[in-house]
């Protein structure tokens, strides 16, 4: 399994959840079989709208019999998947 690595920049909002969502699907379904590695280290502002994109990347990404891993998660993130104690259902990496 090869795999893929995709990187987000910029803000994770409301404003911005749908536009991103669109640009992630498109980089999921054409990337190759095996896990898919989404590095968020150049987020900048994040709310929950994009936690949960990226709980909708995850079973998204399971379904199609893929794994999802989140590197580079951003402070502000870290902080709202650890209140919700998503780390584990997220695989968000240390």
């Amino acid at each position: 399994m090869t795999g893929a690595a995709a990187s987000v920049a910029g803000d994770l909002t409301f404003a911005t959840a749908v536009e991103r969502r669109a640009e992630l699907l498109r980089t999921l379904e054409a990337a190759p079989p095996g896990p898919w590695v989404l590095d968020l280290s150049a987020v900048g502002h994040a709310d929950t709208a994009g936690i949960s994109l990226l709980l909708e990347l995850t079973r998204l990404a399971r379904a199609g019999g893929r794994e999802l891993r989140i590197t580079g998660l951003p402070p502000a993130m870290r902080r709202l998947v650890d209140f919700f104690e998503l780390g584990e259902l997220l695989r968000v990496a240390a």
